[in-house]
């Protein structure tokens, strides 16, 4: 049995102005300890797909339309309430890009480790330990994300930390509940080039030596391509290609995907001129009848404007949602 299995998921936002078809049919799977990266430009749904994981859309005006999703075997979205709380953090954990907005700048980095630590505890029904103890354990945390000096940092407010310092205490709190899967929601958008670096290998570090499964957000190729295992692209709230990494890199089959991967510079090829992708990503309260890339894809006859395609195997592990690709 998957860690995690995404079954159909399709969920709107109804808004004054109408409905959103936020995510429309999302199949995907999670091993224990395997590492998935979800791509696609921006406004394609991968961080709504990741806030489901822990029931964390607004409801309303999120709406659940159909589908499931299982973790080790329950469905996360008919468990009680008491029951999330206890599955959040302690079993899935979800680090945020923008750390500055998930860290409270009134309280000091010590509190707030605290604070996780036994709401962890609290959601378990473990009886209260010494403070002393607890402080102890948040400053162990930030030692394992290699921040120096833990016990300095603990009396430090937010504001006092550099980006990548903040970033790590993120992980550091998302590692108090021993998760089994981590989610990271574009973890190294608001980072520069070598503090994202240490970012990623600190977190590439960790799901090697704690055996973690791994979910990482972003919209940099390069990001996943040097942290994950497998991928899945991602476009108008649908999974449109999922592969091995490196044979998703080395032959893409979906248009959208080889779309993506021609809009990137080859800095070993100068005369390679990166290509835009045509049009724009399609009105989500009036999507594409069939498949919803068909408007931008030059490969569109009348069955891509009429059926919407389904993920299908086209070579070991590689699944693709096109008509016209071939095996």
């Amino acid at each position: 049995m998957s860690l995690l299995d995404i079954q159909d998921y399709r969920l709107a936002f109804d808004t004054f102005d109408g409905t959103l078809h936020v995510l429309d049919g999302i199949d995907l799977s999670l091993e224990a300890g395997e590492t998935l990266g979800i791509v696609g430009e921006t406004g394609c749904g991968k961080s709504v797909l990741a806030r489901s994981l822990l029931r964390l859309n607004p409801e309303p005006p999120a709406r659940v339309v159909s589908g499931s999703i299982l973790f080790e075997g329950e469905d996360v979205l008919h468990l009680p309430e008491r029951a999330m709380r206890r599955l959040r953090g302690r079993r899935v954990a979800m680090v945020f890009q923008d750390p500055v907005s998930y860290l409270n700048p009134l309280l000091a980095i010590g509190t707030q480790m605290e604070d996780a630590i036994r709401g962890q505890e609290s959601a378990l029904g473990k009886s209260r330990r010494p403070r002393s103890a607890i402080r102890a354990q948040a400053a162990e945390l930030l030692a394992s994300v290699g921040l120096p000096e833990p016990q300095r940092l603990l009396a430090s407010h937010p504001h006092q930390l550099s980006g990548g310092m903040r970033q790590r205490v993120l992980i550091a709190m998302a590692l108090a509940g021993n998760p089994a899967l981590l989610v990271a929601d574009e973890p190294t958008t608001a980072l520069d080039v070598t503090v994202q670096a240490q970012v990623l290998a600190l977190i590439a570090g960790l799901v090697k030596e704690r055996g973690l499964a791994l979910m990482l957000i972003s919209h940099d190729l390069g990001v996943v391509a040097a942290s994950c295992a497998r991928v899945a692209v991602m476009y108008a709230g649908t999974v449109v290609e999922e592969a091995p990494t490196a044979a998703l890199l080395a032959n893409p089959r979906h248009p959208y995907a080889q779309g993506l991967i021609a809009a990137v510079p080859d800095l070993d090829n100068p005369a390679h001129k990166p290509r835009g992708i045509p049009g724009s990503i399609p009105n989500l309260m009036t999507p594409p009848t069939g498949c919803r890339f068909n408007p931008r894809c030059t490969l569109a006859t009348d069955i891509c404007r009429s059926d919407k395609p389904m993920l299908r195997e086209l070579a070991p592990a590689h699944r693709v949602a096109c008509h016209h690709a071939q095996p």
